[in-house]
């Protein structure tokens, strides 16, 4: 009974550092939830909707899928700087009725330039919402709790995730055509509630958006975040750091598969145990990633943790099932260490290192290296994990562990440039750009 009582306070423990505070924060929570249940009923079913139900052939998907993810990219930092000017509210708010729109439009399409141009249009709204809702949490919680909130926030996407793949997964196993519809047309109803969801939202009072009068002339389309040098260094080397993503669903699976004794059941049960741990432990992780420095820290503990799980993978390579099977369970436990500092150190560095009212662009900025990863990963783990074997394992170990070292000296570079450019006023105000403030138009005038 007492050890049932123990384990009944760890649990309530849990829940009260996972769920958000009332307010705003579990808004956003719920905001998570109901994105995260859409992305995974869409996702675990899209391959099957994309290729049985519309038609559309397999490799033909992959390069609309491609193409649509350059659009993705180019779109993401226009749309931030949009966020800048009007609020990040309500730029998120078109975009989940123009994704409602897009996604009704997929039960439409009957060819391929028709699939293609939907799906850039996805790729676009899908790409800036991370952004998008990053701004907003700056937003709406403000400086001393957006790391802990993004952290809640990915656990809570995970769970909603999870679910989502088992809706997904019960309309598969229905194998109806009407059953994949279904599930299209469920995540353009999640984007409408999301609407609703962001109309019970509202900035607390001195959190309105603004820009500088050091912002880039040229309006949406040009970007002094872009010219930021060693921020976009920064981002490049943390987007390089979630190599771990495209490791875990491309390059492990493969591995598995074609390099290993273990069963082909171990995949699917690493991706679970990985979710589950991102779920528990997101939270307690993000501690000491609310600065630049320890969040470039952390960065650096991730590349030495993902190193060495690639490492211990390398192990793994044909040594009998039990064997096999007890290096991959190890080198997934080292890996999802690496990305829960990798996460954390993200949430701390994109916050802290955006000047204040700039935080759509540069927001958007710093998802480039995570979009430019999601675009040469899965070529990069096939190549190197399939093609190279054990010395793909090593290239990787050393990939990780470079870019983590890389991490800290590029933070002080650019906090140091910032210091010896900014007024000794602006440094005193929490690094703020100089010049007046100039007014824009609020998410939600009160």
């Amino acid at each position: 009974m007492a050890e049932a009582g123990r384990y009944g306070a760890v649990l309530r423990a849990w829940f009260r550092e996972t769920l958000p505070a009332a307010g705003n924060a579990r808004r956003l929570g719920v905001l998570t939830l109901i994105q995260s249940l859409g992305l995974g009923v869409f996702l675990t079913s899209s391959a099957v909707f994309f290729t049985r139900t519309i038609g559309i052939p397999a490799q033909r998907v992959g390069l609309a899928l491609s193409v649509a993810g350059l659009c993705g990219l180019v779109c993401t930092v226009p749309i931030g700087r949009l966020a800048d000017r009007l609020g990040a509210g309500r730029v998120l708010t078109v975009n989940f009725l123009l994704a409602a729109a897009g996604f009704t439009a997929y039960c439409l399409v009957d060819g391929f330039a028709a699939f293609l141009a939907v799906a850039c249009v996805i790729a676009v709204l899908e790409t800036s919402a991370g952004a998008l809702q990053a701004s907003l949490t700056d937003a709406l919680v403000g400086e001393a709790e957006r790391v802990r909130v993004s952290a809640q926030m990915r656990s809570l996407f995970n769970l909603g995730f999870l679910g989502g793949a088992a809706l997904a997964g019960a309309a598969i196993a229905a194998g109806t055509s009407t059953a994949l519809y279904a599930t299209v047309l469920a995540n353009a109803a999640l984007q409408l509630v999301s609407v609703a969801v962001l109309l019970g939202m509202r900035l607390p009072a001195g959190a309105r958006p603004r820009a500088t009068a050091a912002e880039a002339p040229g309006g949406v389309l040009r970007s002094a975040a872009l010219r930021d040098v060693r921020y976009v260094a920064v981002a490049l080397v943390c987007g390089a750091l979630e190599l771990y993503h495209p490791l875990l669903t491309v390059g492990l699976p493969l591995w598995i598969v074609t390099g290993t004794d273990a069963p082909a059941l171990l995949v699917s049960g690493l991706l679970i145990l990985d979710t589950v741990l991102v779920l528990l432990f997101q939270v307690a992780v993000s501690r000491g990633a609310g600065t630049p420095a320890g969040a470039a820290r952390m960065l650096r503990w991730a590349g030495w943790a993902l190193g060495a799980s690639c490492l211990v993978f390398a192990l793994s390579g044909g040594h009998g099932a039990l064997l096999d099977s007890t290096a991959l369970l190890g080198g997934a436990l080292v890996l999802v260490l690496g990305e829960l500092y990798q996460a954390s150190a993200s949430w701390g560095l994109s916050f802290g290192l955006a000047p204040a009212g700039r935080q759509g662009e540069y927001q958007a900025v710093f998802s480039l290296g995570r979009g430019l990863q999601q675009f040469a990963g899965p070529w990069l783990m096939t190549s190197l994990v399939v093609g190279a074997a054990g010395t793909g394992w090593l290239v990787l170990a050393a990939l990780f562990a470079l870019l983590g070292l890389a991490a800290p000296p590029l933070v002080r570079g650019l906090e140091e440039a910032r210091a010896r450019t900014e007024p000794a006023s602006a440094r005193a105000a929490g690094r703020r750009p100089s010049g007046p403030p100039v007014s824009h138009p609020s998410d939600r005038d009160k």
